[in-house]
């Protein structure tokens, strides 16, 4: 619930503030112009990689690589997320947005998910009991 009320209150709040403090300090032409620009780039960009992405995991299928059609999957997400960031106007978003576009960053990401998520699973397993029972049918 906390997370819905900040993507949708705080970060347009937060949004809004920093256009209007780069607009009456650059003029609010030459921030819709740099708002729109970053949409162009960042749209360019993401059709690049995605077609990367594409790429490779077509090469993972033919050559029998598995695992990594997963992780291929998950780059595609983020690049998906980074497209929506990209076009949606504001600097923040257009941060974090250029951020993902970045394969380094995006592997970042996916590792620090996926040692969360191991942790969380280490965790609930430990005070999980196993008692292997056998049933015997009696005619």
């Amino acid at each position: 619930m906390r997370i819905l009320f900040f993507l949708f209150v705080l970060v347009p709040l937060l949004e809004l503030y920093v256009l209007i403090e780069v607009g009456s300090g650059i003029g609010g032409l030459a921030t819709i112009a740099i708002c729109l620009m970053t949409a162009a780039a960042g749209g360019f960009i993401i059709r690049w990689q995605g077609v990367q992405t594409l790429i490779d995991m077509r090469r993972s299928v033919q050559t029998a690589q598995q695992h990594q059609l997963a992780e291929h999957g998950i780059h595609g997400m983020l690049l998906v997320l980074a497209g929506v960031l990209l076009f949606v106007p504001g600097f923040i978003t257009d941060t974090v947005g250029f951020l993902l576009l970045i394969p380094a960053f995006r592997r970042f990401m996916m590792q620090r998910k996926l040692i969360a998520y191991t942790n969380k699973n280490q965790r609930s397993s430990r005070y999980q009991e196993v008692i292997d029972v056998e049933v015997i049918k009696k005619d």
